[in-house]
């Protein structure tokens, strides 16, 4: 005996559906939906301010923040690189020249996503030099939407060290409202609030499962 026989199969699911339509024919329209809300939680709305909140919020997540301008920039990504011995990155097309410098400087092999990359060749890579679309300062979150210098999603996630550059305060804003409205609706959205993450039962938090171990993001300022 099928289960749609011992059990009625779709007609009681039709009944069931009548019933409902039935008890619901004569209810009020339900109304509209208020859009009223406040999109923003931050009493200022100067970059200065949400610059100084999106820095604490990226550090609570145990992100390490650097402040940069564009003529300290391919120093600074040099010597983060060397500092975490990183001699392979990833490098997405639209990322522009000086930050390629910059990889070169530190005497490491800048990879392109010819291919495109297997998961195996990105997971040999040490690290990952990105931009981002947007920075939310209230809740410290990169969201990268795969345009350029960002690159398809495996490649922000698989190396175990991502380097992010957001330029302030073009890229800031200050809450996740705000930041919807800038956000194409079916782009390939990726949101990083910290280093990838996780806790057992037993609340042990381990680092690296989800995505990079280690996140470093570069303020560009200017």
């Amino acid at each position: 005996m099928t289960y749609e026989a011992s059990t009625g199969g779709s007609g009681a699911r039709e009944r069931i559906l009548a019933r409902v339509r039935a008890a619901v024919a004569h209810a009020p329209e339900a109304p509209a939906v208020r859009r009223d809300y406040r999109t923003s939680h931050t009493a200022s709305d100067d970059p200065r301010v949400l610059t100084d909140l999106l820095e604490r919020n990226l550090t609570d997540y145990r992100a390490t923040v650097h402040r940069t301008t564009a003529a300290a920039l391919p120093a600074l990504v040099a010597a983060l690189l060397n500092g975490h011995g990183a001699r392979s990155v990833v490098v997405p097309d639209g990322v522009p020249p000086a930050w390629l410098t910059a990889v070169e400087a530190a005497a490491a092999t800048p990879v392109r996503d010819t291919g495109p990359l297997t998961a195996a060749e990105l997971d040999a890579c040490a690290a990952v030099l990105s931009g981002c679309a947007l920075a939310i300062a209230e809740t410290g979150t990169l969201i990268l939407d795969g345009g350029p210098g960002q690159g398809r999603r495996a490649l922000t996630l698989v190396p175990d060290l991502h380097l992010c550059v957001v330029r302030v305060p073009q890229q800031l804003v200050a809450s996740v409202p705000q930041a919807l409205a800038r956000l194409a609706p079916t782009a390939p959205l990726t949101w990083i609030s910290g280093p990838s993450a996780t806790s057992d039962i037993e609340l042990n938090r381990v680092e690296g499962v989800h995505g990079p171990r280690t996140l470093e993001v570069l303020l560009l300022e200017g």
